[in-house]
This record gives structure tokens, sequence and C-alpha cells, in this order.
């Protein structure tokens, strides 16, 4: 057989659609499309999404189908463009993709969505909506028998905004840092009153400054209020959200993922997430009651193990190491006891073994959402906007785990390469 060889040549003006090559598809998103069209999805968002749109189209083309868009944003999720240029990522892979093209049921002669149609999309649609396929989801593993719901970890991380600190401007003056500080430099007679100064000799002055802090009661980001300053988990500074996950630790769902200001305390938060998770699960149709909770120390206040109590909600939360014995004499007797009961439920080697489980199950939960999905950091701004992306991203997850559960595969990555491939792909076809 003689060598083929690469040659220039003319592409065909014209192609029929019965000479081009059609796409073996890929397993993984092959099942993901059969597990939602078992579910009915497509019929069940366009019903949903109907209020939002004209009833009667009497000019231009018809919009982006509701449920090719959150296919996409699920494929952000999979393929991990979120951390690119997000919608942007998530428009160029699926028109580069004939695999994803097939996940979309988009045909070869037509044009996938631009990243500009997924924007207009997301504005369009109400955060409720967003709320509810997230439920649908929990519906879709709660008809697989898949949630537990008794026994959850709750915990907390950070989510880097889409504003730099030098975008922060005083809440009282509007000045900028540079305004600010060359202010500051006239005060005190480093400069004259009309004199202006270089970048350099600000930020010289800046960094000899003593007592230097920087407060969200004075500071805020111009281009994104809803952005607050707080310390990462590596350690710097920057405008951030919170995002908090309720998780079932027999299933690894996340039950809620609630987005809420980066100053918001672990402590004022935990009631409302552990509602919020019951409220998905009713909403989904499952019986289960949330009984135990385990959280961090950081969780650890008298007065939200109180409230957790007054749900019928055991809390299972380490005390942090203080110097002193705790005491109570301005503290009602329901907290007392309460977090007495929750010191001895601690003690106990149940409350030890929930909270390796806690440490082991919810930080999965962020190192899937958050790292390797690529949600660590937003694209987007405005609370409701980072709110309605991080909740997909959730869904997408708890997608691949109910997959996971009943093929074997969670992600189309895991596919890739690896001496065990084509076992994997063989049991999740056989699937």
């Amino acid at each position: 057989m003689a060598m083929g060889k690469r040659k220039p040549r003319q592409e065909s003006l014209f192609v029929t659609t019965d000479h081009l090559t059609p796409s073996a598809g890929h397993p993984f998103y092959q099942k993901l499309n059969a597990l939602l069209a078992e579910a009915d999805f497509d019929r069940w968002i366009e019903r949903r999404c109907l209020a939002s749109y004209e009833c009667e189209e009497k000019r231009g083309q018809p919009s982006l189908p509701p449920g090719v868009y959150f296919r996409m944003l699920l494929i952000g999720y999979f393929e991990g463009l979120d951390r690119l240029d997000s919608q942007r990522g998530i428009a160029w892979r699926c028109s580069d993709s004939l695999s994803l093209r097939a996940f979309l049921g988009i045909p070869l002669n037509e044009g996938t969505p631009d990243h500009s149609t997924l924007t207009n999309t997301r504005k369009r649609l109400p955060q409720e909506v967003f709320d509810e396929v997230f439920q649908f989801v929990l519906g879709i593993a709660e008809a697989k028998k898949l949630i537990a719901g008794k026994t959850v970890g709750v915990d907390s991380t950070t989510l880097e905004a889409n504003a730099a600190m030098k975008s922060i401007v005083r809440r009282d003056t509007g000045e900028d840092w540079q305004e600010y500080v060359t202010r500051l430099m006239r005060e005190e007679g480093v400069i004259g009153p009309d004199e202006k100064p270089s970048k350099a000799e600000v930020l010289r002055f800046d960094r000899n400054r003593k007592d230097k802090t920087v407060s969200n009661a004075e500071w805020e980001s111009e281009i994104d209020p809803d952005a607050k300053i707080a310390r990462m988990k590596d350690g710097t500074t920057h405008l951030a959200y919170k995002a908090e996950h309720v998780v079932d630790l027999d299933s690894d769902l996340v039950l809620a993922a609630e987005i809420v200001p980066a100053t918001a305390a672990d402590t004022q938060t935990m009631t409302d997430s552990l509602v919020a998770a019951q409220i998905n699960l009713k909403a989904a149709g499952s019986a289960a009651v949330i009984e135990e909770a385990a959280g961090d120390k950081g969780y650890h206040a008298a007065a939200t193990i109180e409230m957790c109590d007054f749900f019928d909600v055991r809390t299972y939360i380490p005390e942090p190491k203080t110097a002193e014995r705790a005491t109570w004499p301005d503290k009602p007797e329901e907290q007392r006891r309460a977090a007495l009961n929750n010191r001895r439920r601690m003690r106990r080697s149940k409350g030890k073994a929930m909270q390796r489980r806690r440490s082991e199950v919810v930080e999965r939960t962020f190192a899937h959402i958050c790292e390797t999905g690529g949600s660590r950091r937003s694209h987007l701004r405005g609370l409701e906007n980072v709110t309605k992306r991080y909740l997909i991203a959730a869904a997408a997850h708890n997608l691949g785990r109910i997959l996971r559960r009943l093929t074997g595969i969670g992600k189309p990555r895991t596919l890739q390469g690896g001496g065990s491939r084509a076992a994997d792909l063989e049991r999740m076809l056989a699937a």
C-alpha cells in the first residue's frame, strides 16, 4: 500500500448533508442526554421559560432553546471551560466539537450559539428558573433513589469576583485609592496643595504608611458593588463572594449551593442554607428530612446551634479552643443547653466519624465545582448573576454523581488516556 501524502486542496463550495461524516458521539454525553430525555427535561424547561418569551413571534428568528442553553452551561462545567473566558470558551468549544454538537442537537448545517446569545439568555431568565433547574436535577436523583438526606455536611469557601482591588472607591468621597493616598500626602505636608505626585511616589508613601486598613464599611467596588473585600484561602486579599454547600454525606449530592456576600459569617448563614436544602428536597419530591448537620469550628456559636435545635436538626460542630472556659451568665438557657448537647455529641465516636466524613465529602464538592469545574473565579458581576451560574455548576456536579452511580463514570475526562480507558468505555456503553 502506497503512503498517502497531505496535499493542498480546494474545499468544495457546496456539500450536501448526506455526504457529511456523522460524529460517533461521546459516550458520556450520550448517557447524559438519555438521562435528561428520560426525565423529559426539554419539554419541562420550555414550559417553565415560556413566560419569559413572547408567545407569538412575528419577526426575527426564534430564540435559543432553553434546553440547549442549559446544556451549554453543563458543558462549561464538564469540560472545565469556566476557567477560560467563560462563555466565549463554551461557544468556541461547542462550535469545534462534533460530539458536543450531537449533545446539543445542533445539525452540521447550522451554526452554534454565540457567546452573546448566552449572555442575553441569562439576563432574560429569572433566578427562579435556575433554582428550579437545580431542584429538577435533585428530582432525577430522587427518582433513581440516590438521596438519603438525613445527614448533611455544611462548609463554605470564597470565590474571587470579577473585579480588581484597583476598582475600589471611598464610600464617603468617591475617591479611588490613588486619589485617597494623594490627599493624605497633602494633609501631612509631604507635597504641596497643587503638586501632583507620580505613581511611584504614591506607592512609596503608601508602603511606609502605618495603620493601613481596607474596610468594607469605608470602601466598595465601583464596578461590582455586591463583591466584598475578603481574605482568600491562599492568604491574598481580593473582592470576593462566599459559596456555601449543604451536602448529603451518604450520596455526595449538593442539596443547596448558596451564594452570599463574602462578609457574611458562617454562623449567620448556616441555618439559612439548611432551610434552603430542605426546601430543595421538598421541591425535588423527596420525603427526606434533614436531622443531622456537621460543620467545622467556624460554625460554632451558641445562637446558631440553638437555632438548629429549633428546626430539629442535631449539630456536630467542634468547639474552637480558647484560653478561658466558656461561661453562660448572659446567655439564655436554651442556648446553653444546645451548646452543651453539641459538645457531648462531639465527644462520641459518631461525632468524630461525621467530622472525618464531612471534611472528605464537602471539600470534594468544592474541588470539583471550584477547581476542576473552574468556578473559583467568577466571570460575571453581581450577586444574582454569580448565583445563576454557580447553581448550574452545582447541578452539573450532581448530574456527574448520578451518572457515576449509574454507569461508573462521572465526568467525560475520565475516559481520556490511562490503561483502563477501554474498560471504562465498555462499562459506560453497556450500562
